[in-house]
């Protein structure tokens, strides 16, 4: 669980509700993350600060926000090896070259970054690793594996494995969700058409799955049906709906049918909205979602509350209410 996305889960609060509280509380907690800026060993840099920073700089426009946010997206774009065409994700394990699906999330930063600090090397950056990532990640059905592990000499694919999925050619929930988003916001920023199709086609491959749930909140891993003691191999993963429902929002505004996206993600939120996932104030060890799943296999973080289904919660609330308004 990364605590450091709480800040973010803050400001979006008081963007729902105009609480000053919330607001001071919010920056409170973003400056304690100072020392983040200079973390140099993961690609997890969009998650700790663009989550946190970012919103903070959005929010309010105080440049007190800026010098760490500056130093952390020079610290990622060090990341990138153009050999690979990709951004390193972890520098632990006996990876050669370990790329995983959710450092689509951090782009979002390199794209803002070469804006805010006149850098277009930042978003050409987050581009190429858009598009390696679609020639490498992804099966003929658009499901995605988890982990890519390159030969850092060649560029060339050495492995396709998984970390937090139930086996290396499963579709683990939220690493679906992390590539549903991470296209949409690419497409955003890049208006890069393949960015667009691969949303659309992650899409497809969500809502038409015939193992999602009614409710439409997934079980951790949608193959999880192929194990043994299924009724206890599979929870449900409220921080992948969570992401989901937030991606086919953005995602709805980009097509003409765009309905279809907008009318999913409505259903998502109502799942999620519902007594079965949303806690009673003070419960639920004061978090807002229930029923989320970290790593099932490691034991950790199963059927628990996790800070990224509260930021997405929050983040899909906000454009549903935006969305609402224009419709």
């Amino acid at each position: 669980m990364d605590h450091r996305l709480f800040p973010g889960s803050l400001w979006s609060g008081y963007e729902l509700t105009g609480d000053k509280k919330l607001a001071e509380e919010a920056r409170r907690f973003t400056l304690a993350l100072d020392s983040v800026r200079h973390i140099t060993d993961t690609h997890d840099l969009g998650f700790m600060l663009y989550c946190s920073y970012g919103n903070a700089w959005r929010i309010t426009g105080d440049p007190v926000y800026l010098p760490a946010l500056a130093d952390g997206a020079k610290n990622l774009m060090a990341r990138f090896d153009p050999k690979v065409g990709v951004i390193r994700s972890w520098d632990f394990g006996k990876w050669h070259y370990p790329v995983i699906i959710d450092n689509m999330m951090n782009l979002e930063y390199l794209y803002w970054g070469a804006k805010q600090f006149s850098k277009p090397g930042y978003a050409q950056v987050a581009s190429t690793h858009a598009h390696t990532t679609i020639k490498n990640h992804f099966r003929k059905d658009f499901s995605s594996y988890h982990v890519m592990d390159y030969d850092p000499k060649t560029g060339k694919v050495l492995a396709k494995r998984t970390h937090q999925g139930l086996t290396d050619e499963s579709a683990w929930a939220r690493g679906q969700a992390w590539g549903l988003y991470g296209y949409t916001m690419c497409y955003g920023n890049s208006k890069d058409k393949k960015f667009l199709a691969q949303a659309e086609n992650i899409a497809r491959f969500i809502m038409t799955h015939p193992r999602m749930p009614k409710d439409k909140i997934p079980v951790w891993d949608f193959d999880v049906h192929n194990a043994m003691d299924v009724a206890e191999r599979a929870p449900r993963d409220a921080s992948a709906a969570a992401v989901i429902a937030s991606a086919l929002l953005e995602l709805s505004q980009y097509v003409p049918d765009g309905r279809k996206y907008y009318n999913y993600a409505e259903d998502i939120l109502k799942s999620l909205s519902s007594d079965t996932y949303l806690a009673k104030p003070g419960d639920n060890q004061f978090f807002i979602l229930k029923h989320s799943v970290g790593a099932f296999l490691y034991n950790s973080e199963i059927d628990t509350p996790l800070d990224y289904a509260d930021y997405y919660y929050l983040e899909a609330l906000k454009r549903y209410a935006m969305l609402k308004k224009i419709k």
